[in-house]
């Protein structure tokens, strides 16, 4: 019996997983002497590759002087460093950066900034939240209620998680509608722009988001952008709301944010938000602090991955890869598919309820590529390094079956 509990498992039924010993680029090196081309980037972090001298360089000049220094009461150089990039990266107006240590509670730390946002001015009120369907923002209780709204991935934890309300993407009229008739007691509108991630990588439109930004001003709503699956050029843009060419008041940015080294992420919020705060009242202040948020080694890491972004030309590489995607997949022709659907380095196949994914995961494992599907979905979300051999040997793998 394993004394190491794994994720999103039940662990009587766990098969014997493939022991990583090393890493380089796109590629995992296991302890058989085997290896797989990761297809998935580490459940969608590591965006530079594994082991990259660049990031190695900045840890290791980083923890000669300091690996950790809380922000209670004290500051430091690279957290200041990057929030100032931040800010600069991130659409105009979200002026102030927020750290804590994972995408999950950086979420929780948006939704709980916007109800003291109302809280602070007497409107205690506006405290629930609207979010789409089959969206996922973490695993911890709060993010849980605007999370996933059928009753699979966090069953367990419905009778204790408040209600909100749960609209359609790519629907106004009911977003509106939900609004209208609800804007007393709306806090915020939760998304994940363009792209639902775990919900089945659904793409929906930027003409979306422009609208319900429109609606949130209307109705004094504060519109939050979960970007810890899409940020940092995921979709084909640096962020996937700048197809929208519209700001929310608060986005939350994770993942990729240091390139999978180092669990951290930021809740960036619009001095309109920030100002609600600021005030002579300590009552009013934000309590909330993450032991590990503004880790200086995360910041570092951070700094030289976004340089990294600016130098390597990260965009035109994600381009690439949406057209060699577009290439092996769109045509592909099945009776076991429902939909492909391709947008920057993602890829998904949805598929019927007659594909084995365990077969699908396994023969792609025999052919030297290392896939994770769910549900009715095989995707990839590859490293922006990934060569067009690798690219091609991914989508074969994620077709052999069907």
């Amino acid at each position: 019996m394993s004394t190491l509990w794994y994720p999103y498992v039940q662990m009587k039924k766990k098969d014997d997983y493939p022991e990583v010993v090393s890493a380089k680029g796109v590629i995992l090196n296991l302890k058989s002497g085997e290896y797989l081309i990761d297809a998935t980037s580490s459940w969608w972090s590591v965006i530079h590759g594994y082991n990259h001298p660049r990031l190695n360089k900045a840890l290791n000049e980083q923890i000669k002087k300091m690996a950790h220094v809380m922000l209670g009461g004290l500051t430091h150089e690279p957290a200041k460093l990057l929030a100032d990039v931040l800010v600069e990266i991130t659409p105009k107006g979200l002026n102030h950066v927020f750290f804590s240590d994972s995408g999950s509670v950086a979420c929780e730390v948006a939704i709980k900034m916007a109800v003291q946002y109302y809280a602070n001015q007497g409107r205690p009120e506006k405290m629930r939240l609207v979010a789409l369907k089959k969206g996922y923002h973490g695993d911890t209780l709060g993010v849980m209620s605007v999370g996933t709204d059928d009753e699979s991935m966090h069953a367990a934890f419905k009778h204790v998680l408040p209600t909100q309300f749960f609209v359609t993407p790519d629907d106004v009229k009911e977003l509106e509608t939900v609004f209208e008739h609800n804007h007393t007691v709306i806090a915020a509108f939760i998304v994940e722009p363009l792209m639902q991630g775990a919900g089945g990588f659904v793409l929906y439109s930027a003409e979306y988001l422009r609208q319900a930004r429109v609606l949130c001003d209307r109705y004094d709503i504060l519109f939050i952008c979960d970007e810890v699956a899409t940020g940092f050029g995921r979709l084909g843009k640096l962020f996937a709301i700048n197809e929208a060419g519209v700001s929310p008041d608060i986005m939350v940015l994770g993942k990729g944010l240091t390139a999978g080294y180092i669990g951290h992420a930021a809740t960036c919020a619009s001095s309109k938000v920030f100002d609600a705060f600021y005030d002579d009242d300590p009552q009013k202040a934000f309590m909330h602090g993450p032991t590990f948020m503004g880790n200086p080694l995360a910041c570092a890491v951070a700094l030289e991955s976004l340089a990294l972004i600016k130098d390597t030309g990260v965009l035109a590489a994600v381009a690439h890869i949406e057209t060699q995607l577009n290439k092996q997949l769109k045509n592909i022709e099945s009776d076991y598919i429902k939909e492909i659907r391709i947008k920057g380095a993602m890829a998904c196949i949805e598929v019927d309820n007659r594909v084995d994914m365990k077969r699908v995961q396994d023969e792609a494992k025999k052919q030297g590529v290392w896939l994770r599907p769910f549900g009715r979905f095989i995707y990839t979300m590859p490293a922006y390094i990934v060569s067009d051999a690798e690219i091609k040997k991914i989508t074969d793998a994620m077709t052999h079956c069907l």
